[in-house]
């Protein structure tokens, strides 16, 4: 990812604060056949080991993870985004632009095995999975999810692969007006503030990280 000095943040609590607030990420990597694919699905990040561990699942009728077992992959996390308008600065000689926050993590995709014969503890790990995702999402669920026949929740859990991701590689660029004068950035932050939601959030990371 092409990231000037000024939109890099290498800071891995905000890095890993980022992820968590918009998990529903994107998997990069080849299929079968080799060609480039991407599965979107929602992750948990756990904060773990240098840059944190990525978990989550497929459904088991998508090709994708078979092709990804074992490999490295490429997972993009989208925050924010938003049009700046060249009506914002001081400078009248100014073109738009456009203000977002991306994270691409990279490590090699393992995955969670079911074990032939051992059908509990097959489910009980994915159960385990699942209850993380829930945990992320809504937590409240999780009692109705308990609730459900034993049954039908291993019925369900048969239909899914797990996996976890160790990140390897960790990049962050949070382009924020970092390389306007001061009284755009304040333009823009006061824009934005007022604006829709995404540009809510940019202004808010704007102040969270002081650019």
């Amino acid at each position: 990812m092409y990231t000037p000095a000024f939109n890099r943040v290498e800071d891995r609590a905000v890095l890993l604060e980022a992820m968590r607030t918009w998990s529903f990420a994107v998997l990069f990597g080849p299929d079968a056949k080799g060609a480039p694919t991407a599965t979107h699905l929602p992750l948990v990040v756990l904060d773990e080991g240098e840059f944190g561990v990525l978990e989550g699942h497929f459904a088991l009728a998508n090709p994708h993870w078979k092709a990804l077992a074992g490999r490295e992959t490429l997972v993009v996390f989208s925050g924010p985004h938003s049009y700046v308008s060249p009506s914002l600065y001081v400078e009248r000689k100014s073109v738009p632009t456009w203000n977002y926050i991306a994270i691409h993590s990279t490590g090699t995709l393992e995955l969670i095995p079911d074990v032939p014969g051992d059908d509990a503890g097959n489910f009980a790990r994915k159960d385990a999975l699942l209850k993380r995702l829930i945990a992320s999402n809504e937590p409240a669920y999780a009692e109705q999810w308990n609730e459900l026949p034993v049954a039908y929740r291993i019925s369900m859990t048969a239909g899914i692969v797990g996996f976890r991701i160790p990140i390897r590689k960790l990049e962050g660029k949070f382009k924020l007006s970092q390389n306007r004068p001061e009284q755009d950035r304040k333009n823009v932050h006061n824009a934005h503030a007022a604006g829709s939601p995404d540009q809510q959030a940019l202004a808010a990371w704007m102040e969270q990280l002081g650019r």
